[in-house]
């Protein structure tokens, strides 16, 4: 007993791509055996594949048995080694699933989806935009980018890749090439971390990491970056950041502006985020609309209005000019009103 013990912890101890073949082989052996031994009793190679399979795993319906000497000794053998055998099948399986979830959890495993949002660096704000993304769309993965020693969270839409952004095969870990956009969230600074100058280049060197992609890929991403003195955004222009969220200053300008004209920051929040149901959206230019005015009189007779092209917010005094095929345009509507619309486009 001690010796076959000795020899199922050593078998444990196997490397999973070489005992799973062994495991194999031993299985189609056997059922070769026993079907030389005993082929009336078995009749076929499939019906002796069967019978091995179902007395290995002890379960032994009884509907095949070997009848004579030898069929009986082979499947004594077949007891001795094959159950021993079975239990390292099922310890590899149980490790190699622990070791699965562990990678995964652990960030070391590549994403291979498409279309997805990269959030670089994890902080309560990141987490905020984790949340939103989850609640805007059904069909959109998130894959988190950090130096956390695991996920940090879990859901079966969020990812977690574990490394330094400004390496290129962190980056390419995430399946960058293939993602929706990037968002890159600055370091919080805490006690031992201070200087704004520090964040923001680092920040600086994460966008130079992903504009190197994208010129050697020859591709366009989209990058919004948290830039913490909004005087550093003009050491971002040798790098391609589309733009720039919010910086310290400018929020505080619009606390200061809520003084003064009571709820601008409710608007604002209720614009920006897409739990509410009043929003900014994002719709398809129409081969009808010529002008904007011809743009902003049809969406406004169907609920919507036309704010923006693009950043540019100046649309009521433009409304003669020429709608550009690349034009970006934004509307202020609810959801159902922009569920509409976009069934009506895609009538058309």
């Amino acid at each position: 007993m001690e010796t076959i013990r000795k020899i199922l912890f050593n078998l444990i101890k196997v490397r999973a791509r070489i005992f799973f073949p062994f495991f194999l082989i031993y299985i189609i052996t056997a059922a070769f055996i026993a079907f030389y031994l005993e082929p009336t009793t078995f009749g076929s190679l499939l019906t002796s594949f069967y019978w091995v399979l179902t007395t290995l795993a002890t379960i032994g319906f009884g509907d095949y048995a070997p009848v004579t000497d030898a069929g009986k000794i082979f499947t004594m053998c077949l007891y001795i080694t094959g159950i021993g055998l079975i239990s390292v099948f099922i310890a590899k399986i149980v490790q190699f699933v622990n070791n699965f979830e562990k990678r995964r959890v652990g960030g070391k495993m590549d994403y291979t989806g498409k279309d997805h949002v990269i959030l670089i660096g994890w902080s309560n704000k990141s987490k905020i935009a984790t949340e939103e993304i989850l609640q805007s769309d059904a069909n959109t993965d998130t894959v988190i980018i950090s130096n956390l020693e695991k996920s940090p969270w879990d859901h079966d839409r969020v990812f977690y890749v574990r490394g330094d952004a400004t390496d290129h095969a962190t980056l390419m870990r995430a399946n960058l090439p293939k993602a929706k956009g990037v968002i890159i969230f600055a370091d919080q600074i805490t006690q031992d971390h201070k200087d704004p100058l520090l964040v923001d280049g680092k920040t600086l060197l994460v966008a130079t990491a992903i504009t190197s992609i994208e010129e050697e890929m020859n591709l366009s991403i989209h990058v919004t970056a948290e830039v913490l003195d909004q005087h550093h955004i003009r050491l971002f222009k040798h790098v391609k950041v589309d733009e720039f969220v919010p910086t310290q200053e400018m929020i505080s300008q619009a606390a200061v502006s809520s003084l003064f004209h009571h709820g601008v920051t409710r608007m604002y929040t209720e614009l920006m985020s897409k739990q509410y149901d009043e929003g900014m959206h994002e719709i398809q230019r129409r081969p009808e609309w010529k002008t904007y005015r011809d743009a902003f009189i049809d969406l406004l007779d169907k609920g919507a209005t036309l704010v923006a092209d693009h950043s540019d917010l100046h649309i009521n005094k433009k409304l003669h000019h020429p709608i550009p095929e690349d034009a970006q345009l934004f509307v202020i509507c609810d959801k159902e009103t922009l569920k509409k619309l976009n069934t009506d486009h895609n009538i058309k």
